[in-house]
């Protein structure tokens, strides 16, 4: 019987760090110097770091503040034994180039009747995720009902449109002078033009021819083009991963898609004065278990396209996927809602992270489709 117990009471003492251990947020445990004592494994993998190396660390050198020293806070619980949480951080995270937004708690453990300073608990969410995901469930979301508008708006149009093409064919035959038919012609081209427009607004209609395609091909093509527009006014820079597999997917609306921003990117480029060393550069990467919407993929390939230009606008960036919508005079706004029609056709998605001097447009695609299109091509 006392051997039962014994092992009951040891159960019961490991189970709070048995409990830590399966919690996904990261938990941090600091002496009275502010020095780690204890982290648990999702502590780790958020300094990627092992406890070893954790173990002694200064929190300082763990994490702290863009804008405020994070040990401030810590000093402040510790005097007044009151706990403290911040909403949406901008912090610097060890072994992290970038800097992350998290939500951190800080809590005093005092042991009854010690004289010495509490321990603090410092628990940590990462909300990068979290956010992205949002983000991106907005960006679809925008994107399904703009979609669903444009063909409500287009149905309204082409029928009336029809009408005065054929009312106009009518007239053309009745004028007793020939010479009146130039108006009639523009009526007929200008119906035609704007029919046109509407169609290019609805963007893709057709479903895509899947194939298995290579990637790099399909950039090595973008490249030739932009050249081949812009001359030697750009320099266009290459890193690919040369890992990557083939992909099932349409590679004339991927030429398309990739092109309509690559070309973005150049116009943007040529268009600033005195732009320093203009460049672009395409880049290919894998990202496994990544998550598009709402599911989760094995495997993803990244494409980005990069200039160094003037950067587009935090306003511009809301609206830049919307039909008819351009930061250019001379733009007409079709060419990124085309683009993001067809990579979602391709059950993808693309982003833009943008400030001045550096403009990212990241295309995210599964490199596996869904199982009726994986024999395609074969």
């Amino acid at each position: 019987m006392d051997t039962v117990n014994t092992a009951r009471a040891a159960s019961h003492h490991d189970l709070p760090h048995r409990l830590m251990d399966h919690l996904t947020t990261a938990v941090v445990l600091l002496d009275e110097n502010l020095r780690v004592e204890y982290v648990n494994p999702a502590a780790e993998q958020l300094m990627a770091a092992s406890a070893s190396q954790l173990l002694g660390m200064t929190i300082d050198a763990l994490i702290h503040d863009k804008d405020q020293n994070t040990q401030s806070d810590l000093e402040t619980v510790m005097q007044d034994l009151h706990p403290f949480t911040k909403r949406e951080a901008q912090v610097y995270i060890l072994n992290q180039t970038q800097i992350a937004t998290v939500d951190y708690t800080i809590t005093p453990i005092a042991t009854p009747g010690a004289e010495k300073q509490p321990s603090l608990l410092l628990e940590i969410r990462p909300l990068d995720r979290l956010m992205r995901i949002s983000r991106e469930d907005n960006l679809i979301n925008a994107h399904h009902a703009t979609r669903a508008l444009v063909r409500g708006v287009a149905h309204e149009v082409k029928n009336p449109l029809g009408g005065i093409r054929g009312a106009a064919q009518l007239l053309a035959r009745e004028l007793p002078d020939t010479s009146l038919q130039e108006y009639t012609d523009i009526i007929i081209a200008e119906a035609d033009r704007l029919r046109a427009l509407v169609d290019e607004m609805l963007g893709p209609r057709k479903l895509p021819k899947w194939a298995q395609v290579n990637i790099h091909e399909i950039l090595e093509r973008i490249r030739t083009v932009v050249t081949a527009e812009t001359g030697e006014q750009i320099h266009i820079e290459r890193d690919y991963d040369p890992s990557l597999p083939e992909m099932a997917a349409d590679k004339d609306q991927l030429i398309q898609a990739i092109l309509n921003i690559a070309r973005n990117a150049a116009q943007a480029l040529m268009e600033t004065e005195g732009q320093a060393h203009p460049t672009l550069t395409l880049r290919t990467r894998a990202m496994r278990q990544f998550t598009i919407g709402h599911v989760r993929h094995r495997l993803i390939l990244l494409v980005e396209i990069e200039d160094n230009g003037p950067g587009v606008s935090k306003e511009m960036q809301e609206t830049m996927f919307y039909p008819m919508v351009s930061g250019r005079a001379n733009g007409t706004g079709l060419g990124l809602s085309i683009s993001q029609s067809i990579i979602n056709q391709h059950h993808g998605l693309v982003e833009c992270e943008s400030v001045p001097g550096k403009t990212i447009f990241r295309l995210l695609l599964p490199l596996e489709q869904p199982e009726e299109q994986t024999n395609v091509g074969v």
